[in-house]
């Protein structure tokens, strides 16, 4: 089995070694994009690594965002040039060496409202932002082009003809982003870390004021026990002032969550050729090409409700709708939704909870990490593509700046899972796709998703030549790619291969429910399913999908999350 294999075999592992091991350097908890990152940078610095995250990896915030790979465009508006450069470098990084199978650049276009005026600034700052992403990574991506109306509408005919003088045409990457934080840890298991999903702090241990580690909580079997660390780095999102707490600590971060949704509609209701970049009262709101369906969000708002389970109610879908059809001519309406999506921002708060320990507080532009006790360091805030000077960040905090000069980071130079080789296999595309019986747009598709890693799934078919088929209900996916989660991937429960692995839960309009089965019935092979557990599993993503579907019909956002929180949770323990 390969090195980066995250299965339930390498969790048993993980687990029984995080209990037996008498002193971690790093303990990290939190297995979004940020955590993730961290667990890499200290497992790749010769660190002796654990993360452990409570729900699958990446289930919060960092499978919930707008899926780019962007510098910041409107940050040049508040003259942000540290931020937006820092953002691009790491684009560039991401496209070009460390993950070009997940990382995609995209053009998207920028309608003008008027001809002079805005197509002056609007030009000077793209012109900006092209010379900064040129410094960062010369020809990473193409640079601005200007289009009149008849040229803009050309490009993208679903345009309103009114609504524009012409355009700007400008260039940022996409990713699926789950697929990245999980590809982060299976990186950084490959480098020795131990990686532990479905596993919640439930306590700070202490000697005295200083944080020695922490007592954990398997949520499939409710064991418990501790885990001692020299230094634990807590990276929750959206939890960080819940889970500081559990050090009994009047120290730490302040965090507020904003709610951002998404939409997703079939790739033939909407006319173009780019993708879209727009700007409305609040923010900007993007519409977005993918392979088969077009994602259109965000939203920015205030949010108090249940952190775990955010779900689009019927007022956040209007707001989308009503911005989108003010542009397109489409006449987009909730007929045409075949997925939603909510996410929750974590919005860092200025200062710390304890003030007085300012002095010990590294703060970015977009990121802040404090310690909210000796032993105990926090951070919060930044952007998925920003993850990478993040995890640095963290690590050096921690570390103490002298140790931290003689192990410094060397993740800009650690190609992720799937990375290595990647470019020959993919100039050699055709003839995999000969070898395989595969078409080459179904190997392309395979390509980014997995990278070199492909090889992986060819030998799992010559196994099971079962598994080069396509689901029956889902062509778009193999009955390999469900095995492959299950085995490389960490996949433990159907709600992770219908909503993480795969992204059946919010591209079809069922919600993947008519391949639920096939795929349940795959996975109980790889994981150990009697009947009725995989009876039991189908219940509760079916339960979930009612209960979604539901809460977008619901325009109250507290119903509508009331309705989320009627459906029964994947795992029996729960903090």
């Amino acid at each position: 089995m390969s090195k980066s294999a995250l299965n339930l075999e390498q969790r048993e592992s993980a687990l029984k070694g995080l209990a037996e091991i008498p002193e971690l350097d790093v303990l990290v908890v939190g297995g979004g994009v940020t955590g993730a990152g961290i667990a890499l940078d200290a497992a790749t610095r010769g660190l002796n690594t654990g993360v452990v995250e409570a729900q699958d990896w990446g289930q919060g915030t960092s499978s919930r965002s707008s899926k780019l790979v962007h510098g910041g465009l409107r940050y040049l508006y508040n003259l942000d040039f540290f931020l937006v450069a820092e953002a691009l470098k790491e684009r560039g990084l991401l496209l070009t060496k460390l993950a070009p199978h997940l990382v995609r650049a995209q053009p998207f276009l920028w309608p003008l409202k008027t001809p002079v005026i805005e197509r002056t600034y609007s030009a000077i700052g793209v012109g900006m932002y092209d010379a900064l992403a040129q410094v960062a990574h010369l020809g990473s991506v193409g640079i601005q082009k200007h289009y009149s109306q008849k040229g803009a509408l050309e490009l993208f005919p679903d345009i309103r003809p009114e609504t524009t003088t012409g355009a700007i045409r400008f260039y940022d990457c996409r990713v699926d982003d789950a697929r990245l934080v999980m590809t982060l840890i299976r990186t950084a298991i490959k480098h020795g870390a131990l990686a532990a999903s479905r596993t919640a702090v439930v306590e700070y241990l202490r000697e005295g004021n200083t944080v020695v580690g922490a007592r954990l909580r398997d949520l499939e079997t409710g064991h418990e026990f501790p885990v001692r660390a020299k230094q634990v780095i807590q990276a929750t999102g959206v939890w960080t002032e819940e889970t500081q707490s559990l050090a009994h600590t009047n120290g730490g971060l302040k965090v507020l969550a904003s709610k951002g949704i998404h939409i997703v509609v079939p790739k033939d209701r909407i006319k173009g050729k780019t993708g879209l970049f727009l700007r409305t009262e609040k923010s900007v709101l993007f519409i977005i090409p993918w392979d088969r369906y077009w994602v259109i969000g965000t939203t920015d708002t205030k949010y108090h409700e249940n952190l775990e389970h955010p779900v689009a109610c019927a007022e956040d879908i209007d707001y989308i709708l009503d911005h989108a059809n003010a542009v397109l001519s489409s006449n987009l309406t909730h007929d045409d939704i075949i997925g939603t999506w909510a996410g929750l921002r974590p919005l860092l708060q200025p200062g710390t909870k304890d003030d007085d320990k300012a002095k010990s507080t590294k703060v970015s532009r977009e990121h802040t990490v404090t310690a909210a006790a000796p032993g105990l360091s926090v951070i919060a805030g930044g952007k998925l593509t920003t993850y990478r000077v993040m995890a640095k960040d963290a690590v050096d905090f921690a570390l103490g700046k002298q140790t931290a000069k003689t192990r410094p980071s060397v993740t800009d130079k650690i190609l992720l899972c799937g990375a290595d080789g990647y470019a020959g296999y993919w100039n050699r595309r055709k003839k995999l796709a000969k070898t395989t019986g595969w078409e080459t747009g179904r190997v392309e598709a395979l390509l980014h998703r997995y990278g070199s890693d492909i090889e992986l799934l060819q030998e799992m078919c010559v196994d099971d030549e079962s598994l080069a088929e396509p689901l029956k209900e889902a062509p778009q996916y193999l009955r390999a790619e469900v095995a492959f989660a299950c085995t490389h991937e960490g996949a433990m429960h159907l709600e992770d291969l219908m909503a993480l692995r795969t992204h059946l839960n919010y591209e079809s309009k069922d919600k993947g429910l008519s391949a639920a089965a096939e795929v349940a019935e795959i996975a109980a092979k790889y994981l150990g399913w009697d009947e009725a557990t995989k009876q039991a599993e189908l219940q509760k993503y079916q339960e979930r999908c009612e209960a979604e579907a539901a809460a977008a019909l619901i325009r109250d956002e507290q119903a509508a999350q009331a309705r989320r929180g009627t459906a029964g949770e994947v795992t029996s323990w729960k903090n």
